[in-house]
């Protein structure tokens, strides 16, 4: 339901700030208000109960620790998939700032780092990671991510460590032990070795073991038993003189039947060789993301259940694990499969998933053997084309594969900088080198439309091999995924749309000959009776009349709703507004020179004007300005200012419509945009507002926006 706002006080305190101006991908116009410095015990990350994380850093912080740098960003496990990423933070005052999310709920790690190189430990945050010193931690909590959070304090089990000589060597695992547990009794337990593909702590500081066992137990969802984590014996020795460690230290059964094994990645591959290379060790075997080339079905003897788990495509094992299915079934072994996780690759955030999948169907019999909700069987090996062989990027299924050219062979860092974070924000993934080329895959994407460039050594570079262009930002490329999300921003068939065309005119403000784009309907008629309406549709700092067309997906749209019989059969004007005065280009230059060429009306109440950005302050400033001149008026990520002077009736009786739309908590103009509407409900000026539009400060909420306003205009 539209939202229409009225009355209220306005905001006390309010100053007119100068705007900033952002060049670039994000093409912004903002008010900007330098954040206070952060104090030493102020939180650098701020996670909000939605999924959005909040991020201030003081720069005096920062260059105290590694010295001055020019780019801050927050690596983590913020990209598709949980693949991890750099988020680039934007300097305003005396920190550095950003905003990402919704994250979906789970354990995040991340790290702060200066010039690509100079990384840095949150101090604010006391949550760590063991082996990797500069990490700390945060969990969006909620859905999948329950069984990762604390459970009352007293409730759960407990964890302990067992020090133990193999060799020469002494050595330690980590033990828990479940609710009730007793060093002395009669009763015994069966145990679980769970293999880390690092160090055993990992399984508590990124893997959320503990927690997990704890809630499992706690519901009475699994058998009680010990779980002894261990580093990953060196050899079967090693193995050996663990499992008697154990056995002598706690109240564990001894026999096979009572004995597990898992592991994630060379700890997954550890659990297969102790369960498949002799028989009758381990009743229980589990393998995340583990790898095993041979099978030897005589040593699979006595293994009840061996079940395996693969992220997506983007996990080192997945291939992997299509041959070891064939393999194991060549060999007439008995396994079970939890199906492709689509949602995860071969990280942490999969492992704590198979992890919980896992254990309750230990040491008992379950009626359930299949796949988990939601996950897909194998469809056999992924294999993007071979290097230098097709133009970049590769798309299959959501997954996307981009490859550099040799040009960069010499390069020592290279990244995909693209729209495919939540809510389409900017990530930069790590690409690898692959011999004389770089290369990543990442996914699943949703369908919509993407554009990234390269970052080599700190210059944005184009990906050559990609034809398409942004004329405003030539480092850019694009690519789309199909699919019903992104019917609207998709090619109507050949001759079934509008047209694009230029229209040159004289500008008496920048003294200049200029261009604008203009877009007909089809089936337009020149001389039709009744002129047709029109939309003057602007773009923000930093662009020029060309975006609405090459990122704005602005053709296709109106293409797509004009044949879904959504629209009112319109002429849409995208003007040229980099200009010392808008008002004045727009009404002497831009208007009369589409009225001269185009069958278009010139009656106010045909007409209407929408700008982002930077074009919705010059639209909101020029219905301030001259009010009634456009019966329709919308604006995308942009504010209202001071109501100085304001006609408000002159407004409300001029105006059919007056539509504003912002970003979420990524879009840094929504707190100047949120602090407008009391202005314009002081001022009794009416206004529809629908709330914020999921995504950032970029044209994945302006494409949304244009989506939701080009029906809505020229019917009342």
């Amino acid at each position: 339901m539209t939202l229409f706002h009225h009355g209220g006080v306005p905001p006390t305190g309010l100053r007119r700030l100068s705007a900033v101006i952002t060049a670039g991908v994000v093409a912004v116009a903002a008010v900007l208000v330098a954040p206070r410095p952060a104090v030493a015990d102020t939180p650098w990350l701020v996670v909000s109960d939605d999924g959005y994380v909040s991020i201030s850093i003081p720069a005096a912080s920062i260059e105290a620790t590694v010295g001055p740098v020019s780019e801050v960003m927050v690596e983590g496990n913020f990209g598709p998939s949980f693949a991890w990423a750099e988020y680039g933070l934007t300097r305003r005052g005396d920190v550095w700032w950003g905003a990402l999310g919704p994250l979906k709920p789970g354990l995040y790690s991340y790290q702060v780092t200066g010039d690509v190189t100079k990384g840095l430990k949150d101090p604010t945050n006391s949550a760590g990671v063991a082996s990797e010193p500069l990490w700390s931690t945060f969990l969006v909590a909620g859905g999948s991510a329950r069984l990762l959070a604390d459970v009352p304090q007293g409730q759960g089990g407990t964890v302990g460590t067992l020090t133990y000589r193999t060799g020469q060597k002494e050595r330690s695992a980590l033990v828990w032990t479940p609710p009730g547990y007793a060093a002395t009794g009669p009763k015994t337990y069966p145990v679980l070795f769970l293999q880390s593909g690092g160090r055993a702590a990992d399984w508590l500081d990124l893997g959320r073991a503990r927690q997990i066992l704890d809630n499992l137990s706690v519901q009475g969802a699994m058998e009680p038993m010990v779980v002894v984590i261990g580093d990953g014996p060196d050899d079967d020795k090693d193995l050996k003189d663990l499992r008697k460690a154990a056995a002598d230290h706690y109240r564990v059964q001894r026999d096979p039947a009572h004995q597990a094994i898992a592991g994630a990645a060379e700890g997954g591959t550890r659990a297969l060789r102790a369960a498949l290379s002799a028989p009758g060790r381990f009743a229980y075997a589990g393998s995340f993301s583990g790898l095993l080339d041979g099978v030897d079905r005589a040593n699979a003897k006595g293994v009840k259940l061996l079940r395996l788990y693969t992220g997506n495509v983007t996990d080192p094992a997945y291939n992997a694990t299509v041959r070891l299915t064939r393999a194991l079934k060549r060999a007439g072994v008995r396994y079970e499969f939890d199906g492709v996780n689509p949602d995860a690759g071969g990280n942490w955030n999969a492992w704590q998933e198979n992890l919980i999948d896992f254990v309750p169907r230990l040491f008992r019999d379950v009626p359930d053997h299949g796949p988990s909700a939601g996950h897909r069987p194998l469809k056999g090996e992924f294999a993007p084309p071979p290097a230098g062989t097709t133009p970049t990027p590769f798309v299959k299924d959501g997954f996307v594969t981009f490859e550099t050219t040799t040009d960069l062979k010499d390069a020592r860092h290279v990244t995909v900088w693209a729209n495919d974070a939540p809510g389409g924000s900017w990530l930069r993934v790590p690409m690898s080198r692959e011999g004389d080329r770089w290369r990543v895959t990442v996914g699943p994407l949703d369908p919509w439309f993407y554009y990234y460039q390269w970052i080599v050594d700190g210059v944005s570079v184009k990906d050559t091999s990609n034809p398409t262009k942004v004329t405003s930002e030539p480092t850019w490329s694009s690519f789309f995924i199909p699919g019903e999300r992104s019917r609207l921003l998709s090619d109507v068939p050949a001759g079934q749309g509008g047209k694009v065309e230029s229209l040159t005119y004289r500008s008496t403000v920048a003294n200049q000959d200029r261009t604008a784009l203009v877009w007909t309907p089809p089936g337009y008629d020149a001389g039709r009776a009744e002129p047709y309406p029109v939309l003057y549709l602007q773009h923000g700092s930093g662009q020029s009349y060309t975006d609405w067309v090459e990122m704005g997906r602005a053709k296709q749209i109106l293409d797509h709703e004009s044949l879904d019989g959504d629209l009112v059969p319109m002429v849409v004007v995208m003007g040229n507004g980099n200009v010392s005065d808008f008002n004045k280009e727009l009404l002497d230059n831009i208007v009369p020179a589409a009225r001269a060429r185009y069958n278009i009306s010139g009656d106010p109440s045909r007409q209407a004007l929408a700008g982002l950005s930077m074009g919705g302050v010059q639209t909101l400033g020029l219905l301030k300005a001259y009010p009634g001149r456009f019966a329709y008026v919308a604006a995308f990520s942009a504010w209202f200012g001071s109501g100085d002077g304001v006609d408000a009736e002159a407004i409300n009786k001029g105006t059919k419509m007056l539509r504003l739309y912002v970003g979420d908590q990524t879009d840094f103009v929504q707190p100047f945009f949120m602090a407008s509407l009391p202005t314009l409900d002081g001022l009794g000026i009416h206004y529809e507002f629908d709330g914020v539009t999921p995504g950032p400060h970029g044209w994945d909420v302006w494409q949304k926006n244009l989506i939701d306003l080009a029906p809505r205009l020229f019917k009342r």
